[in-house]
């Protein structure tokens, strides 16, 4: 009996230490595969932010190189300083740089255009190619040459009003509402006002923006003589500018270095002159403008189609200028 009983505690010690065995197998097994679980769950996390870091480095690039802004995404991690990020950097710098020689070339193209088209329509006004017997068209000229607008431009505006050969002019102003409560004023120059009517909404619509009635943007607005200034000391400029009887000076509104020197209009000319006589370098976008009263901060969002409203109207061909708050 005794040897029975030893047996029975044997096999139950057996059972006992076979059950502990399994469960410490068991409990091992678990560890493993949370463990695995954890290590798969860190990989799927480094995977989804190397694959946004890689999207938004495609969108940026891409962006870039049309020339407009990108926001990068929320989510994605700083970018880090890797040899793949300098294609991307070279790419942006590349894009800006040939992003503000894009907008440079078409204003002055624009420039040139306005001037060309307001020689022809004062040649016929005032009956005469001669700028001496033509006071008008002799202040056109002037002003022509201080934009460093090419000579035989000039030259074959004027032949060809003297001919008869071009259409008669009309300056017309349209106003459109922009996004987030922007005012916008679009100057005109044309020979066909039924066309430059017709392009000039659809331009604006199309573009998100809404065609206004006459007075109810233009009263945000003053017009008056702007004369663009590169570079120059302030406390200098601000002197010619004050003895000249220049309004006040500002930093461009182009962001480019510099100084708009602005005027009433009457007073234009003699500022330019006095400017120019003092030795500062008058930029080629001087000219009479409309000057927002106050200036109105939107979020980026109504920014970005308040620029695609003013890029579409530039880019018709009877519009020379556009202006927004």
């Amino acid at each position: 009996r005794s040897a029975r009983v030893d047996a029975n505690s044997r096999r139950r010690i057996h059972r006992i230490v076979r059950a502990a065995k399994t469960s410490t197998a068991d409990d091992a097994t678990h560890r493993d595969a949370r463990a695995h679980a954890r290590a798969l769950d860190a990989r799927r996390r480094a995977n989804e932010r190397a694959r946004a870091m890689h999207l938004a480095r495609a969108m940026a690039f891409r962006t870039a190189a049309r020339g407009a802004r990108v926001a990068m995404p929320s989510n994605a991690p700083a970018r880090a300083r890797t040899y793949r990020a300098s294609d991307v950097t070279c790419g942006r710098k590349a894009a800006k740089i040939a992003q503000k020689k894009g907008k440079t070339d078409a204003a002055r193209t624009k420039l040139y255009g306005r001037y060309g088209k307001l020689i022809a329509q004062t040649v016929k006004q005032g009956g005469s190619a001669d700028p001496v017997a033509n006071a008008a068209l002799g202040k056109l000229l002037k002003q022509a040459q201080a934009a460093n607008v090419p000579r035989d431009l000039i030259e074959r505006n004027i032949k060809k009003a003297a001919e008869g050969k071009s259409g008669d002019y009309f300056e017309l102003t349209y106003e459109v509402y922009g996004a987030g409560g922007v005012g916008i004023v679009c100057e005109v120059l044309t020979d066909n006002v039924n066309r430059a009517a017709s392009e000039t909404r659809t331009a604006a619509t199309k573009a998100g923006g809404k065609m206004a009635e006459p007075g109810s943007v233009m009263f945000n607005f003053n017009r008056r003589g702007v004369c663009v200034l590169d570079g120059g000391d302030e406390e200098a400029v601000f002197e010619a500018a004050m003895e000249a009887g220049a309004e006040d000076i500002v930093p461009r509104r182009d962001g480019a270095e510099g100084w708009d020197v602005v005027c009433e209009l009457d007073d234009f000319s003699a500022v330019q002159d006095a400017l120019s006589e003092a030795g500062f370098t008058i930029n080629e976008d001087t000219g009479l403008k409309c000057i927002p009263i106050n200036e109105i901060e939107t979020s980026d969002e109504d920014a970005d189609v308040n620029d695609k409203i003013i890029d579409a109207l530039l880019d018709l061909d009877d519009v020379d200028a556009v202006y927004s708050q």
